[in-house]
C-alpha cells in the first residue's frame, strides 16, 4: 500500500493558479518573442546538433497529424482544459496533484489560445511551435508543460497517490483495475 500525501484543505485549488499561470505566461511570452524576432520557416542553431528554433505555424496536432481538422484540435483541448479543471476544483486534494493539473492546464491554455485566436481565424488558428530537437517534432512551450504533466500523472497512478489524498488500498485498487475480487478474496 503506498504512502499517501498529506491532504490540503478543499478550498486550496487556487494551489494550482501558480503553476498553471506560469505555463501560461512562459508559452505566451516565448510565442510572442518568436513571432517579433523571427520569420516563418527560419532556423537558428542554439547548440549544434542538438537544439534549435525553427518557427512553424502548426495547424495540426503532433507531427502535424490531422492539419485539415483543427477545429476537432480545439473542441479537444477545449474539452480537456474544462476536464482539467473540475480535477482541480473538485477533486485535487494533494500539492503534487494539484501542481501537475495545473501545470497541464497552463500548457492546454496555451495550446487552445493559439486555436482560438491566431491565423487563420477563430477556431482554426494554427499553434505557433519553435522548439527543434534532431529526429523530431517541432514543439513549444505548452507542449512542454504537457508532455512532462502526462509523464508525471503517469508516475503519481502508478505510484498510487490518488487525486484525494486518501491511501489507496489494496483491494480497492485490484477492484479498479479489472472489476474482479480482490486477490484476499479468492478461495
Amino acid at each position: 500500500m503506498a504512502k499517501a500525501f498529506k491532504p490540503v484543505p478543499q478550498r486550496a485549488w487556487w494551489i494550482a493558479l501558480i503553476p498553471m499561470i506560469i505555463a501560461y505566461l512562459a508559452d505566451l511570452w516565448t510565442k510572442e518573442t518568436v513571432l517579433a524576432n523571427m520569420s516563418e520557416g527560419e532556423r537558428i542553431v542554439v547548440i549544434e546538433p542538438v537544439l534549435s528554433w525553427h518557427f512553424i505555424r502548426n495547424p495540426g496536432a503532433a507531427f502535424s497529424i490531422g492539419t485539415d481538422y483543427t477545429w476537432i484540435f480545439t473542441i479537444i483541448q477545449a474539452a480537456g482544459l474544462l476536464i482539467v479543471l473540475c480535477l482541480i476544483v473538485f477533486r485535487a486534494r494533494t500539492l503534487p496533484w494539484l501542481i501537475t493539473l495545473g501545470s497541464l492546464a497552463g500548457g492546454i491554455a496555451g495550446n487552445l489560445t493559439d486555436r482560438l485566436f491566431r491565423e487563420p481565424g477563430f477556431g482554426i488558428g494554427h499553434v505557433i511551435d519553435f522548439i527543434a530537437l534532431p529526429n523530431f517534432a517541432i514543439f513549444n512551450i505548452a507542449d512542454s508543460f504537457i508532455v512532462v504533466s502526462i509523464i508525471v500523472i503517469v508516475i503519481l497512478v502508478m505510484m498510487g497517490k490518488t487525486l484525494d489524498g486518501k491511501p489507496e488500498t489494496d483491494d480497492t485498487a485490484h477492484n479498479q483495475s479489472d472489476g474482479s475480487p480482490a486477490s484476499g478474496d479468492r478461495d
